[in-house]
């Protein structure tokens, strides 16, 4: 019996077809969702969620095939064991490229994992230097890393608050004892004076013993390498032992969360910060317009490092795009050549992966939100 086609049967055949041209492209995106600064893991997830979610209503086609971007979500709570298991968990479900981890702590050891599978990985927030010195040719960050940062507060230090003795604190992880050494490597390098190095650790809620050697010592700046759910409860403790002092810190610090987690110790002024990133006058529209959309979508502001999620995950798909293909191999060499402009400013690798021309965004806190200084680099 001869097969006469249908109107129906064409119909079916047709949506096979195109059906098999779809592609399913997976993100990976590994930050804390648990633990003391879940609330940061989750904004970093809910930046990559609107980067997917634009990225699926544009309909793409790569390499003759339309593609449908997933984003499958791991939690590494801010622990590097639990931070490897996620990296292998991703590996393993043959993800097309990584955006994570949040911290340094996590995304350094991950990153031997994704390197050894040849996926691709791009943190938005770890600023470690040793992440991009160890010659991997799938990492890279889309912000300024540890030694940008540290100089710029360095220098803010000594130029504008006039600062003459410092104390150190850091919470031995890998990001908060990195930013406290190049901090510490700036203000030597500046004159100042570091009458007190001291440590706590990133679970730490009782600091009066180390406080009460500072506040010994009279600094009038004292500097801390960590994160907010620390940095908050630290500023109150130090507020009962009535120290005065400047409180400074990197991004792990410059947090919309601050206000909150430090209560009444926090004085306006008192906190100066520094965000690895930042626009200035023109392209402030987009970020803002970021942050509205944000709202919007989640109810919620922006808590830190979302925007550079968002960015990271735009900048890999844009290499798919260059490269014609989502292979990870096919598209690394249009990563590592990136040039694209994100709603966190312009953003483009060196040799290492490391942000070109990397901007910071110094701000202070007052009645409870955070206040934009300078845009510096």
């Amino acid at each position: 019996m001869r097969f006469t086609p249908t109107l129906l049967s064409v119909t079916v055949l047709l949506s096979v077809s195109v059906h098999a041209q779809e592609q399913l492209v997976k993100i990976g995106h590994v930050a804390p969702l648990s633990g003391q600064i879940a609330h940061l893991g989750k904004d970093n997830e809910n930046g990559a969620r609107m980067a997917i979610d634009a990225l699926n209503a544009k309909a793409l086609t790569i390499g003759g095939k339309k593609i449908k971007f997933a984003l499958l979500g791991e939690d590494d709570a801010a622990n590097p064991q639990q931070g490897t298991a996620a990296a292998q968990k991703l590996v393993d479900a043959k993800v097309n490229g990584v955006i994570g981890h949040l911290n340094s702590g996590t995304t350094i050891p991950a990153s031997k994992i994704y390197h050894d599978a040849g996926i691709p990985q791009i943190s938005p927030s770890a600023t470690n230097p040793k992440y991009t010195q160890q010659g991997f040719k799938g990492a890279f960050r889309v912000v300024a890393n540890d030694g940008q940062l540290g100089g710029a507060l360095g220098r803010y230090a000594a130029g504008t608050l006039k600062a003459k003795n410092i104390a150190i604190i850091d919470d031995r992880t890998a990001y908060g004892q990195g930013v406290a050494d190049e901090f510490a490597k700036a203000v030597k390098a500046a004159g100042l004076t570091i009458i007190s190095r001291q440590y706590t650790n990133d679970k730490a809620t009782d600091f009066n013993a180390i406080l009460t050697a500072i506040k010994g010592k009279n600094p009038d700046l004292v500097f801390f390498g960590g994160m907010d759910a620390v940095g908050g409860p630290m500023l109150r403790q130090m507020k009962q032992l009535g120290m005065a002092a400047k409180f400074m810190g990197g991004d792990g610090i410059c947090s919309e969360q601050l206000p909150s987690l430090a209560g009444e110790g926090m004085a306006d002024g008192q906190v100066v910060c520094a965000e690895a990133g930042g626009v200035e006058d023109s392209q402030k529209k987009g970020l803002e317009e970021f942050r509205a959309a944000y709202k919007k979508k989640f109810g919620i502001e922006v808590k830190l490092y979302a925007p550079y999620v968002y960015d990271a995950v735009m900048v890999m798909v844009a290499a798919m795009q260059k490269a014609g293909s989502v292979e990870p191999a096919q598209y690394l060499p249009e990563l590592a050549k990136t040039r694209y402009q994100g709603v966190t400013g312009p953003i483009e690798f060196d040799e290492r992966g490391d942000m070109k021309h990397g901007t910071l965004t110094l701000y202070t806190f007052k009645s409870g939100k955070r206040s934009q200084i300078a845009v510096t680099k």
